[in-house]
């Protein structure tokens, strides 16, 4: 998903407090290192966050922090561009009762919405101090100006990304790509299908990847991932296809044939009915979007 274009800063609060973040569709993180509060996502119920606790949001929806007893409600527009310095909540004077470290991020990848669909809403991590260490680092990073800074910092946004996943509860977790890989006769057939796209996949085949008999395979495969198995074939092989296309610098055959399609004709049918458009348009398309 390539994430990058780091920001991040520390944010404290006092006595009691509440602010209401809009909105935001990018991936927001946030790491407790002192206190306790409430966060309540929307539509879901609220959550209690204690210092060593570690949240992430793919996608960053509505979503209200505040002390257990809430102030009166403050609404951030979180698309506005804030401080550099640590944001304080409530009470201004004397110390704060809470503090955090919070940042976001963006994914690069062109089809990162289809991966992102795929992950859980939230992630709440409690008692994970390598994420903890891990949040002190960027924040550091974030403050320095020196050779390599940007490269660090989104070193430090990739492992952090992958060990939130890694820790990421998912056996209560609605159906996903974390769902799936967590299964391990469907992560078997995931890991097969992702090393190897060129070949003439098959549920039949899948299946005995898995060790399953095609029915079990094709039911629990569905309601781990939230697809059908072909379904995923195709929205893995059309992610890939769009990277290659967006770096321009294979031929419309050879993308083909990278992604598992017998011919430049059969890959165009299928990624026009898939993304609304022939490949050679969206290629052509790829630095307009870019200088958007």
């Amino acid at each position: 998903m390539r994430p990058q274009a780091v920001f991040s800063k520390g944010i404290s609060a006092a006595g009691e407090w509440a602010v209401e973040y809009s909105d935001f569709g990018r991936p927001a993180f946030a790491a407790m290192t002192m206190g306790i509060c409430r966060l309540t996502v929307a539509g879901q119920d609220p959550v209690t966050i204690k210092a060593g606790d570690f949240v992430l949001m793919p996608t960053t929806p509505r979503f209200t922090m505040s002390s257990l007893d809430p102030g009166p409600l403050r609404r951030i527009d979180a698309r506005t561009v804030p401080p550099k310095h640590e944001v304080r909540h409530g009470r201004q004077e004397g110390p704060p009762d809470m503090r955090q470290f919070g940042g976001w991020f963006d994914f690069a990848a062109p089809d990162a919405d289809l991966l992102v669909a795929l992950l859980p809403q939230m992630i709440h991590l409690r008692g994970m101090p390598r994420l903890a260490q891990l949040v002190q680092m960027l924040g550091e990073e974030a403050a320095r100006d020196e050779a390599g800074h940007d490269l660090i910092l989104v070193r430090l946004v990739e492992i952090l990304l992958i060990e939130a996943l890694r820790a990421a509860p998912t056996e209560t977790a609605a159906p996903g790509l974390m769902r799936g890989l967590a299964d391990q006769r469907i992560s078997a057939a995931l890991r097969s299908l992702h090393c190897d796209i060129t070949r003439a996949w098959t549920v039949p085949d899948l299946a005995e990847a898995a060790g399953m008999s095609r029915s079990a395979f094709f039911e629990r495969f569905s309601r781990m991932v939230g697809s059908r198995p072909m379904e995923y074939l195709t929205i893995w092989r059309m992610s890939v296809a769009r990277d290659l296309l967006r770096r321009g610098s294979l031929a419309l055959d050879e993308v083909a044939e990278r992604v598992g399609y017998s011919s430049a004709s059969t890959f165009s049918t299928a990624f026009r009915r898939h993304t609304g458009e022939p490949p050679g348009r969206y290629m052509r398309a790829v630095p307009t979007r870019a200088g958007a």
